[in-house]
């Protein structure tokens, strides 16, 4: 699909990155959040389906592709992430409507921790899969995973890392794509790509030494505020992908669900559905915004 919706870029400075953020249509704020190595490009196509309904935000998160840093960068934190959101929210809703917000995979995990620190600027959040290892039956197994996977990218690279990734989700799969997998997978353009898709691609793709060595970890790990989100659970939705329900990612998501008593809405695809199918997954995301 080619998006011919107008785009309006802008960049908004925050504590210690600016941020480039991109507008489409109008109507009630959707911020849509990118997860892995992925920036704002992965949304092209969704964001151009869903701006006839809403004013849809997407953005490079800091430290990725046209996000600088002021400085080095360091282990990152959800909710420093989420502070960012706020901000991004204070600027493109100035009369103080609260916003409906998307996160997918990693930004699934700052989109909770938003949620639970200031509820009031959030409409309806919708968290697909989050890979929140606090969350797991074993918890353990799920840290040494992403630790795994660090040490892999410190001593051999992307691939090895994304090698590790893949074994570790889905041990008897093979290369079943899992939170990650990801991040290279996800940024996959179609096939025969035009030179702008190809250039998203190797934009996000330079992004992945950032994700593996000072995002994965960190963001994994995160506990969510299980309380706060419990009295914020009639503005949460728990997504999983339709194939991808016994991977991690997905079983800590239901298992959030459960702890907070969130309702579940099932997605097409897998844990990258957003990037499978887009068309069917704005419109599946769609309802869900929209369900009463």
């Amino acid at each position: 699909m080619t998006d011919r919706t107008p785009v309006r870029t802008g960049l908004l400075t925050v504590d210690g990155a600016t941020l480039h953020h991109e507008v489409r249509g109008e109507g009630p704020l959707l911020v849509m959040m990118p997860g892995g190595s992925a920036d704002a490009g992965i949304y092209d196509a969704i964001a151009a389906d869903l701006a006839d309904r809403w004013t849809v935000a997407t953005f490079d998160p800091r430290g990725y592709s046209r996000s600088p840093l002021d400085g080095p960068v360091t282990d990152q934190s959800p909710a420093t992430h989420a502070d960012d959101i706020v901000r991004l929210i204070e600027l493109l809703s100035p009369d103080g409507a609260p916003a409906a917000l998307f996160g997918s995979s990693s930004s699934a995990v700052v989109a909770l921790d938003a949620l639970a620190r200031h509820p009031g600027r959030l409409s309806r959040v919708v968290a697909h899969e989050p890979p929140v290892v606090a969350l797991l039956p074993d918890p353990d197994a799920g840290r040494a995973l992403f630790a795994a996977v660090r040490e892999a990218f410190r001593r051999d690279g992307v691939a090895a890392a994304m090698a590790t990734m893949a074994a570790g989700l889905a041990p008897e799969e093979g290369a079943a794509p899992g939170p990650e997998q990801a991040v290279a997978a996800e940024e996959a353009p179609a096939p025969e790509p035009t030179a702008e898709q190809a250039a998203t691609f190797r934009r996000m793709h330079a992004n992945l030494p950032v994700f593996l060595e000072h995002v994965l970890c960190p963001f994994s790990g995160h506990v969510p505020d299980l309380v706060a989100l419990k009295a914020a659970v009639a503005q949460l939705v728990v997504g999983v992908g339709r194939d991808s329900r016994s991977l991690l990612p997905a079983v800590a998501a239901e298992g959030l669900a459960r702890q907070v008593d969130a309702g579940v809405a099932e997605f097409p695809g897998g844990h990258i559905g957003l990037t499978e199918d887009p068309r069917a997954f704005a419109a599946r995301l769609r309802e869900v915004l929209l369900a009463t």
